[in-house]
């Protein structure tokens, strides 16, 4: 039978020295209650110290909860994840070098718990390859004081790959909806079911303890054992929340529609109003066609989503997330990993298995800076911190790739009429640089498997071709030596077929897209530039 504690007696299990794995995507399937317990021991001078912390995601709202809690110099010594820009006091605190900061793919992390789990040596993969995880890179430390090797490099069967060590965990922190009295747990309200199973069970069988948080408690043996995702024999402690901290997303408290007790109509998702971030994703959706498996990043990349339901094409995408959505239209920024009306709801271990063996057709993932090569970078900026989260995973295995942002940031204003694109005021950071400051996406590792790779902003396209980054498109109404080119760091290769992008996603009204994917054609074929 699992004990009923508080979350400030489930604070006092936790000593100096643990290795604590956390459960969580945003606020979804957070133990919120111990979190913040053990801040606030923390605070007071118990303690713990030095412990080493490990998740796969984003463990925050952005603002002060999740992660946040625990950024204190001396609570943490190790700090193993994915994502720490979600968690802004975890992020200054590795930026300031006061503690060790390893960033890992999500995916690896998600499937390092099993390993353990298992007591097997740990995982074998080429997630990371040619990217900052390489210890032939930077060995995915971001921080001076990283100096271990928790990554390396093996030959298996004539091939290379990365190999990630697995370790013992002391104390696992995950969440469910409601636990019965022997501690049998349910997923019931929670909008994603991440990987709550194999964190308990990497925990219990490293000889740890299991705190699960839930809204309530039920009588022994009065759970549908269909829904229990977590059996009792795993879970050693419950701590029962109050409402505010139990937030199914980063801003919502609950929305049925995400965890699958109702549909919602598509028509009440928010149309985009017209903007260079509705011409990107009209443009990315153009490379869609029936049937396509998808996978949207976050900002820009969601809105591919957005623009499909306002076309009115959901049925004819299956859009998936990496924590675990598939099916239905993934939710914006604040609700980002969620999706409204999922026709199903996989554990994330079990979406990244799925991922990395090729099962995505396409993704389109965010831009944040990109080079002559085409390596991308979304990690890491000077000394700031934001954490690979599944990109490296999802770039690696998706069959086509697109990557999607502004040509510019910082400023950047855009005025869009007559099927036109002309630039009011430029950007104050480039994102075409000479060297990214960090490799994320290698375009070297992904020349040498002949993977397609786009790069669309609201004034461009580009291709990886033979390994260089090649202009392809052009936008109607910019001026391709003032407006692209002077704005890059490098010359990019310019095709002799150089096409002007449609001029039908300039518009307000659009309702071009059926045609497009219906006719099951991968992309449209532009115009030639000067020509109708």
């Amino acid at each position: 039978m699992a004990h009923v504690i508080t979350a400030a007696q489930a604070a006092e299990l936790i000593n100096d020295g643990d290795t604590v794995a956390l459960s969580g995507f945003g606020l979804a399937c957070v133990n919120e209650e111990t979190l913040a317990a053990v801040e606030r021991r923390f605070l007071d001078g118990a303690g713990p110290h030095d412990l080493t912390v490990m998740h796969a995601s984003a463990v925050g709202n952005r603002r002060d909860k999740g992660m946040s809690h625990w950024g204190h110099e001396g609570l943490i010594k190790r700090w193993i994840g994915g994502i720490a820009i979600a968690s802004p006091a975890l992020a200054k605190l590795i930026e300031a070098d006061k503690c060790e900061a390893y960033n890992l793919p999500q995916g690896v992390i998600t499937q390092m718990y099993r390993e353990i789990a298992a007591k097997r040596p740990g995982v074998i993969t080429k997630v990371g390859l040619g990217t900052f995880v390489d210890p032939r890179v930077e060995g995915a430390r971001m921080s001076p004081s990283s100096i271990d090797d928790i990554v390396h490099v093996i030959e298996l069967a004539g091939q290379e790959w990365l190999f990630y060590p697995s370790f013992p965990i002391q104390v696992a922190l995950i969440r469910g909806t409601v636990a019965d009295e022997n501690g049998n747990l349910t997923l019931t309200h929670e909008g994603l079911k991440m990987e709550v199973l194999p964190i308990a069970q990497a925990a219990h069988n490293s000889g740890g303890i299991v705190i699960a948080q839930v809204e309530s408690v039920a009588a022994a043996g009065s759970l549908d054992p269909n829904d229990v995702k977590v059996p009792g024999i795993l879970v050693d402690y419950l701590v029962v929340s109050e409402p505010e901290n139990h937030f199914q997303t980063e801003n919502t408290h609950y929305n049925p529609s995400f965890s699958g007790q109702l549909r919602v109509p598509l028509s009440g998702v928010t149309p985009i109003g017209l903007s260079e971030r509705k011409v990107i994703a009209r443009r990315c959706a153009m490379e869609l066609s029936p049937h396509t498996v998808l996978n949207l990043g976050v900002g820009i990349p969601a809105d591919v989503g957005t623009v499909v339901a306002e076309e009115g094409l959901s049925d004819q995408i299956m859009l998936t997330t990496e924590a675990g959505a598939i099916g239905g239209v993934p939710a914006g920024l604040k609700d980002f990993g969620h999706a409204y009306n999922p026709e199903a709801l996989m554990d994330m271990h079990a979406q990244f298995d799925f991922y990395d063996g090729g099962g995505l057709d396409v993704a389109v993932l965010g831009l944040a800076q990109t080079d002559a090569d085409g390596n991308v970078n979304v990690s890491k900026f000077g000394s700031r911190v934001a954490g690979c989260g599944g990109f490296i995973n999802i770039c690696q295995s998706a069959k086509k790739l697109i990557f999607a942002g502004t040509f510019t940031a910082g400023g950047l204003e855009v005025e869009i009429a007559d099927e036109t694109v002309r630039i009011t005021s430029e950007g104050k950071a480039r994102k075409f640089l000479e060297r990214v400051q960090q490799i994320t996406f290698s375009g070297p590792f992904s020349a040498e498997r002949d993977q397609t790779v786009l790069y669309v902003t609201e004034r461009a396209v580009f291709e990886l071709r033979d390994g260089r980054m090649t202009l392809v498109e052009i936008a109607p109404g910019i001026d391709l030596q003032r407006d692209v080119l002077d704005q890059m760091d490098f010359t990019p290769a310019i095709s002799p077929d150089l096409a002007q992008m449609p001029a039908g996603i300039f518009r307000e009204t659009w309702g071009e897209l059926a045609s497009l994917i219906t006719s099951a054609r991968p992309a449209t074929t532009p115009a030639p530039v000067g020509k109708a």
